[in-house]
Formats: C-alpha cells, sequence, structure tokens
C-alpha cells in the first residue's frame, strides 16, 4: 500500500517545527528515522495532513553528559549512540540494549527518541528510560515541561504528549550502578516477547519488564532471597496482566518474568 497524501515541512530551525504542531495539532506529525512511522503511513493506520521533519534541526543532534545527566536530543539515531564514546561509562543499560533494538539498517535510521514516542510496549528504550528513571523532554510553541518516565508511558503505544508537542530529548542519570539486560524474541532484533532490566538501587534492586503489559512497567524490590524473591517475582509477574496472542502464551510470558527476573537480580547483587 502506499500512504494518503500529506504536505511535507522539512524544518531547519526548531521553532519551525513547533509553529507547524501549533498550528495544526493533531494533524501533524513529526518524523525523524521513519522506522515506526512509515510502515503506519503505508498501511494508513497514520493520516496525517502534515509530516514535519526535524532531522536538520541541529540543536536536536546532541548528546552531552553535564552535571551527572545524559542528554540526548530527538535527531540523535539509535546507532550514533551506540558509537557514542560515553555511551558503557555512562549508559550501561542502554549499552547492553541498544544492540538488541531491531537491526543494524533500522538503527542507521531510527532515532533514540522516536522509539519512545511511539511508545511500543515491546520496544528496548522505552524499557530503559523506565528502569534508569530517566525523563522525557517535552516542548510546545507555548512551553517546556519535564515529565518522569514513569509518567510518560500511559497505555499500549499511548503517552501524556500532547498533539501541539515534540520530544525535545530525553535525558538519564548517569549510570553508575550495576545493571543487567535480557530479552526473548523469535529472532534477533524482533521485538521481544519478554525483555527484562535490572538496576541496583540504593536499598535493593530494580525489575523493569518489557512485552508483557500494555506499557514497560518497573518495579523495585528490597533485597530478597530464595523463595521471598521467588514469591515476589511470582506476584509481579501476575500484576503485569500478560495474555495469550500470536507469540505466546500468558503461561510463557509470566514463567519468562519470573525465571529472567530472578537471574538478572542475582547478576547484578553478585
Amino acid at each position: 500500500m502506499k500512504p494518503a497524501s500529506f504536505d511535507y515541512v522539512l524544518a531547519e530551525y526548531l521553532d519551525e517545527a513547533l509553529d507547524v504542531l501549533a498550528n495544526e495539532g493533531s494533524d501533524a506529525r513529526i518524523i525523524a528515522g521513519g522506522q515506526s512511522l512509515m510502515p503506519m503511513l503505508n498501511m494508513r493506520l497514520a493520516k496525517p495532513k502534515t509530516l514535519v521533519d526535524i532531522m536538520q534541526v541541529s540543536e536536536l543532534a546532541r548528546i552531552e553528559r553535564k552535571a551527572g545527566i545524559v542528554t540526548i536530543g530527538a535527531a540523535v539515531r539509535q546507532a550514533a549512540l551506540l558509537d557514542w564514546a560515553g555511551l558503557g561509562e555512562s549508559l550501561r543499560l542502554a549499552a547492553l540494549a541498544l544492540p538488541w533494538t531491531g537491526h543494524v539498517q533500522t538503527r542507521s535510521r531510527g532515532t533514540v527518541c522516536g522509539s519512545i514516542a511511539h511508545a511500543d510496549p515491546s520496544a528496548e528504550l522505552p524499557l530503559v528510560v523506565c528502569a534508569l528513571d530517566g525523563e522525557v523532554l517535552l516542548r510546545s510553541a507555548r512551553r517546556r515541561r519535564r515529565v518522569a518516565a514513569r509518567d510518560f508511558f500511559t497505555g499500549m503505544m499511548a503517552t501524556t504528549r500532547a498533539d501541539d508537542e515534540l520530544i525535545e530529548a530525553v535525558t538519564f542519570p548517569a549510570d553508575q550502578r550495576r545493571c543487567a539486560f535480557r530479552e526473548v524474541a523469535r529472532r534477533h532484533g524482533d521485538f521481544a516477547i519478554v525483555a527484562c532490566a535490572a538496576v541496583t538501587k540504593g536499598d535493593g534492586v530494580r525489575l523493569a519488564v518489557g512485552g508483557v503489559a500494555d506499557m514497560p512497567v518497573a518495579r523495585d524490590f528490597p533485597y530478597l532471597e530464595a523463595s521471598a524473591l521467588d514469591d515476589a517475582l511470582n506476584a509481579f509477574a501476575y500484576d503485569l496482566d500478560a495474555r495469550d496472542d500470536v507469540h505466546a502464551t500468558a503461561r510463557y510470558r509470566r514463567d519468562l518474568v519470573r525465571m529472567i527476573g530472578r537471574d538478572l537480580v542475582r547478576e547484578v547483587l553478585q
């Protein structure tokens, strides 16, 4: 199929993109890497009147670490973040998850913020931003606001972003904690059937799970061992409300959460 007709705006400045969003609201869509949006356009699941391309806006193409915070702009491609020299030191969890994000070809085009904006519950980057207590920086012609990752995702491919807003950047605390990541998919690079990330916290560990609920979910656990840890993971797995689909049964997903969760928690607490 081919997309429905639309107008195309190649923005050179951020204000230009924001003005289009302010004037057209839900009739306009931002396009950056296009790896999620283009299939939706071709299948006519999305029919915007105007596409606003932000990849020429230089101020959105930054990766910087300042005062213990890593900021990744909306025009930063996934491949660029994977090649960033500071990735292994500053964002260890992202370094573990990015090789599982799509394929070389899609990472060379897809953007970090684009994946988070798309909010697929099986995608790796929304899981990472939740696990690390990241923030999403939203901007419109009227205002700027910061939204914690735990509040940004609201459901299946749904977020708190307003129609006149774009994601200007995402921020992460520079990651000096122990972390681990693992996922199960039909093939490497496919969307995860279950993906888990574990990060140590001052008084325990955070376990984040994607691919089960309709958005990534994180839960903090105190230091637990043996049957106490198994019981906590079992309760978490059931709280995610897994359902059968063409890829896996609910029981299989719950089993993966319990098994992978136990391994990752033990790994980061060693």
